[in-house]
């Protein structure tokens, strides 16, 4: 028997497996790929290539807080952040990420423009503005503005929401009323649960068109 052939063949298989093209790798337990390479080889698939997501079930990373994103991928990433539609989706994705890896997909996704996913109702959006802009005094709650931005753009670990999603806004405004899915925003649970369902869906609406 003739074992050339059966080297020759092992040896190409060992050089093929050691071939990795990092800049095209999906690899997402592998800390030697880059960044911007898992941003558009995996990231793209939900949220975007540039950071604007097209479907409403997926948040617009586009120009977010590169704070806020390193600390929500690594809640992720110890699977802390228990709402379904986060779990499902991010711990596995996120599991093996390095800090070099989540610090650089922060950089990438802060440093895409976002834009709006559409405009509102007027008349929604209107009343989304007072909240956003005022508040509700007689049910003491402060304005969004007040740790949001004048301009929804966020502040460090205070996210961006203008040009989010309304449907996406308003399921994580009804995870900070109704549970404990977000230990980190305990803040947001005190907030939300002043908010009546008009209220949220009015200040989701505001912020995804973001007329001003």
């Amino acid at each position: 028997m003739n074992a050339r052939p059966a080297l020759a063949t092992a040896a190409l298989l060992l050089a093929a497996g050691g071939c990795v093209n990092l800049e095209r790798s999906r690899d997402l337990g592998n800390p030697d790929v880059p960044a911007a390479t898992l941003a558009a080889q995996v990231c793209s698939n939900c949220h975007g290539l540039d950071g604007n997501a097209p479907s409403p079930n997926f948040p617009s990373l586009a120009g977010q807080q590169k704070d806020y994103l390193e600390a929500q991928l690594r809640q992720f990433r110890g699977h802390n952040r228990l709402d379904p539609a986060g779990f499902e989706y991010m711990w596995g994705l996120s599991r093996k990420l390095t800090d070099a890896q989540i610090a650089g997909l922060a950089d990438y996704f802060a440093a895409q423009r976002p834009r709006s996913p559409g405009p509102a109702a007027p008349a929604l959006a209107e009343a989304g503005r007072r909240i956003f802009k005022d508040g509700l005094p007689d049910g003491n709650i402060p304005a969004c503005a007040t740790c949001h931005g004048e301009h929804g753009e966020g502040n460090a670990t205070f996210p961006r929401l203008a040009y989010q999603h309304a449907d996406y806004l308003y399921k994580q405004l009804v995870v900070f009323q109704r549970t404990d899915e977000r230990p980190e925003g305990s803040v947001m649970k005190t907030i939300a649960h002043g908010l009546s369902g008009a209220d949220m869906r009015a200040v989701a609406a505001y912020l995804q068109a973001f007329p001003d």
